[in-house]
């Protein structure tokens, strides 16, 4: 392939995934507007309609914004392939350093990442402190936000730059199969993540406390002995010192699995409504879909990873992003910043297969908890969840069945109502 293809390759996705995004998001806001006044009649008597347009509202504010945010980061692409931003970014870098050699390749990929991260934060903190302000969903103070941030740049580079060093030393010294000795380890890393990410990173970020509630726990202790779930503890999450939006989740691997309850959530819920929601959330456990999704993961990134190694190798790869690798000779590090800029343009279009399986999981998660729990619980759990999170019951069928990993509310209690009618709850 000559550099030239692939550079016009690479513009023509690129363009293609510009106009079905907008084309999506227009007919999104033009649905959700179109149905801003009157309430979903078979939600009527349950969410009030200044609730239902407070939602539109927000959908409406948070697409707008995600396409200005899409038109920068693809400007952003452009600056740093095609109009010679990492060519200069290494010539700045190779300088610095001293000469190619990891620590180069290193300081290459931390430098791009710090830039990003830089064209990042004002779309960060617009999002958090006026979008999520201006709907009454921000509890963030500033002095958190850029303490988060701090800490999110140490962890990652405590973590990050390590790992980095092992994939560049294997891509370097390993040979034509380095692709395969580094899935290895970056599955190993993956697993060992979710070992110690709940018990030594999470920590960092958020207080957990045991839950307290006797009540609550002998309710939620009885539905894990029925669902034959083993739970290293039951915690509550103080979220509400970032958000109002509520959750609950399982955390961990293997014996250190731990239940941890936003407290927003436990404040919002009743006890019933909060084991049905937790039913749901074991029904991914219990019917493997974390397991599926981690061995789907693993499969796609070997995929990914072979592909890289063939395109290390082949000059058109980087002259068709922009890149001269004459200039610098062998450059691992260049070759998995341009891999990880081009590769999300040439997939876009099959995302729609991830939230197809994702909202096929939800839906079996739900039936689920309607096996263990009444499911009109779980229904009015979700009902107070929609409203309190402000989502749109009525998005456009074509945006959600391409982005939502969850289904549209309607179609997820109308399945649920029929869970009950059959179970006779």
């Amino acid at each position: 392939m000559s550099s030239l293809t692939f550079s016009v390759l690479f513009v023509g996705f690129l363009a293609a995934s510009l106009l079905v995004r907008f084309w999506l998001a227009s007919r999104h806001i033009r649905h959700v507007l179109a149905h801003r006044a009157a309430v979903p009649a078979e939600f009527a008597e349950k969410i009030p309609l200044s609730a239902h347009q407070k939602a539109a509202d927000y959908t409406v504010a948070r697409t707008k914004f995600g396409l200005v945010t899409l038109l920068v980061n693809a400007a952003v692409l452009i600056a740093f392939t095609l109009l010679g931003g990492l060519q200069w970014l290494s010539g700045l870098v190779l300088g610095w350093t001293g000469g190619p050699g990891m620590v180069y390749q290193i300081g290459l990929v931390a430098a791009f990442g710090i830039i990003s991260g830089l064209v990042d934060l004002p779309f960060d903190y617009y999002r958090q402190f006026k979008l999520e302000t201006r709907f009454g969903f921000n509890k963030m103070t500033r002095a958190l936000f850029f303490s988060d941030m701090i800490k999110q740049s140490l962890v990652g580079a405590v973590i990050g730059l390590p790992l980095l060093w092992v994939v560049l030393a294997l891509m370097d010294k390993a040979g034509a199969l380095w692709w395969l000795y580094a899935w290895i380890v970056l599955c190993a890393f993956q697993l060992l993540m979710l070992v110690i990410y709940p018990s030594f990173i999470a920590p960092l970020f958020n207080k957990f406390t045991a839950l307290d509630d006797d009540g609550l726990r002998s309710r939620i202790e009885g539905l894990m002995t029925r669902v034959g779930f083993a739970s290293k503890g039951l915690f509550v999450m103080d979220g509400s010192k970032r958000s109002a939006h509520g959750n609950a989740y399982f955390s961990g691997f293997g014996s250190g699995k731990r239940i941890v309850f936003f407290d927003t959530l436990l404040a919002r819920l009743a006890p019933h409504e909060i084991e049905a929601v937790l039913a749901h959330e074991l029904g991914h456990f219990k019917l493997k879909h974390i397991v599926k999704r981690v061995v789907v993961m693993f499969a796609i990134s070997l995929g990914f990873l072979a592909l890289l190694g063939y395109l290390k190798g082949q000059v058109w790869f980087y002259t068709g992003l922009g890149v001269n690798p004459l200039l610098f000779g062998s450059n691992d590090a260049m070759a998995l910043i341009l891999f990880m800029l081009a590769l999300p343009i040439f997939t876009f279009l099959l995302s729609p297969l991830s939230s197809l399986t994702s909202r096929k999981h939800e839906f079996e998660a739900d039936a689920f908890a309607a096996q263990y729990t009444n499911a009109q619980d779980l229904v009015s759990a979700l009902v107070k969840l929609y409203e309190d999170n402000a989502s749109t019951l009525t998005p456009d069928p074509l945006h959600s069945a391409f982005y939502d990993s969850h289904p549209p509310a309607a179609l997820r209690i109308g399945r649920l109502n029929l869970a009950q009618g059959a179970s006779g709850h």
